[in-house]
Parts: structure tokens; C-alpha cells; sequence
């Protein structure tokens, strides 16, 4: 069975998100606080590796419109390093509504801000996730 953990990357911040044991599901992990690209690197291919994953998925940010901007440069650069630091394969995929998604929702919820913060990016990861997975199934 394919395991796939999926990272969110901020600038302060990367959201993970893992599929379930049976790979029907994107569960929210934690949202690691960002030191260095080093270090930043180093926990985010142990966590992939503690958990078998056998694909990582990165999302990607662009522009409303699909364009690149300064922050899509930023997240290309982290995900080449990554890609240089493990062997599991790494794939990228459009983030363009996660985070909007996952601040509706925790705003449904009726979240404090602080609370929001804390969870935001882990919640955006799972969407992540979750959009990789159904294009997965749809053979995409």
C-alpha cells in the first residue's frame, strides 16, 4: 500500500498531513515551526521516512491565475533541496485553495485565531493530500 505525506511550505511554517494506513484518507499530522533550511530538511525527511511514506507531496503556490510568484520561486528552491536530501520520490502539486479551504473551515468551527494558527497549515497539508490522492484515483 502507498503511504503519502504531504508539506505545506510557509515561510514560517510547513503543515504535514499523512494518508491512512489504507490510503483512503488524508490525516492532519503537525505543523512544524520553521529554524533553517538545514534543519527544516533534516525533520521533514525523518518524519517521512518514520512514516514509510513512499511518496512525498509538496504543495505548490501560485497565483490565482496559475502564474508564478516570488513565494512559488521560494518553494521550488526548499523542494530541490529536499529532493537532493531522500531518496523517496517527491511530487508537486497546485496548493492555490488550501489555505483558504482550511481557514473557512477552522472559521466555521468557530476557532480562536491563536488556535487557527496553530492548526491552519496542518489542515492546509491535508487538502493538499486529499487533492493528490482523488488525482490519483482519477489516473491523473
Amino acid at each position: 500500500m502507498e503511504r503519502i505525506i504531504a508539506f505545506d511550505i510557509g515561510d514560517k511554517r510547513i503543515g504535514i498531513a499523512v494518508s491512512s494506513l489504507v490510503g483512503d484518507m488524508a490525516m492532519p499530522l503537525e505543523t512544524y515551526t520553521r529554524k533553517n533550511i538545514s534543519s527544516d530538511i533534516d525533520y521533514l525527511v525523518k518524519i517521512a521516512e518514520e512514516k514509510g511514506a513512499t511518496t512525498i507531496v509538496c504543495g505548490l503556490p501560485v497565483n490565482f491565475d496559475g502564474s508564478e510568484s516570488v513565494q512559488t520561486v521560494k518553494t521550488r528552491e526548499f523542494i530541490e533541496k529536499l529532493k537532493a536530501k531522500t531518496a523517496i520520490p517527491v511530487a508537486l502539486t497546485d496548493e492555490r485553495f488550501t489555505t483558504m479551504e482550511a481557514r473557512r473551515l477552522l472559521l466555521e468551527a468557530d476557532m480562536r485565531r491563536d488556535k487557527r494558527k496553530q492548526v491552519i497549515d496542518k489542515i492546509a497539508a491535508s487538502y493538499i493530500l486529499e487533492g493528490y490522492m482523488n488525482k490519483l484515483k482519477r489516473g491523473n
